[in-house]
């Protein structure tokens, strides 16, 4: 076998290798995708199970309120499921998303479901991340102005949202963030990393009334 010959067999079975390469890369993305999937439903079946017992009592003596003030120094309500500490859930229905949302953020968390970033519903200054999960917050790059965006606590209040603006943030400018200008208020920020992981994709909402009081949890997506 010539020099020539064996440069392109050696150039052949690196291919080979970077093909195979590609490929369980692709293969370990896609396992990984549908185990968070799992485990963020599953987390979410375990939630709303919790809220159920809480709006049941809640109302067990008196009909569903609207809170005409709200607290911006009250704290979210915190409930733990399977080691894991949750606020609450997400609803888009227009992208059929529904994602249980973590107390905290943490990269080992992230790996199940959404987290909250930094601030609260009562201060209108909630930002939630999450993963580029195709099940998790990849469909968000797509939603169009005004799309309804719903989270409902853990003390079964839903608080209803439409989004004003979608934007792309370098990574570097944490403070554009989760600070809103004074041009560009907004209550929600939901935010992920764009294909490839060079800036994130953040959506913006603004809040469109006052968090009601759920009788039971059928406000979930049923499209």
């Amino acid at each position: 076998m010539n020099t020539k010959q064996k440069i392109g067999r050696a150039c052949m079975i690196v291919g080979i290798l970077l093909i195979l390469g590609a490929l369980a890369l692709l293969g370990y993305n896609q396992w990984d995708a549908n185990r968070a999937d799992k485990a963020s439903q599953d987390a979410l079946g375990k939630l709303e199970e919790t809220l159920t017992e809480t709006m049941e009592d809640k109302t067990k003596d008196e009909e569903p309120v609207v809170q005409p003030e709200l607290d911006p120094e009250q704290e979210m309500t915190v409930t733990d499921i399977d080691g894991w500490s949750y606020i609450g859930y997400l609803s888009i229905p227009s992208i059929g998303l529904e994602l249980p949302v973590m107390s905290e953020w943490s990269y080992a968390g992230l790996k199940v479901a959404p987290g909250r970033y930094s601030g609260s519903t009562y201060a209108d200054n909630m930002v939630v991340c999450a993963h580029n999960y195709a099940k998790h917050f990849s469909p968000i790059k797509w939603l169009a102005l005004g799309s309804e965006v719903y989270f409902t606590d853990m003390d079964g209040q839903r608080w209803s949202y439409e989004v004003s603006n979608v934007e792309t943030i370098q990574p570097t400018d944490i403070d554009k963030m989760i600070t809103a200008s004074d041009e560009d208020a907004w209550d929600l920020t939901l935010f992920t990393c764009t294909t490839g992981g060079r800036a994130r994709c953040a959506v913006r909402c603004t809040r469109t009334g006052y968090p009601v009081l759920e009788t039971s949890a059928a406000g979930r997506i049923t499209e």
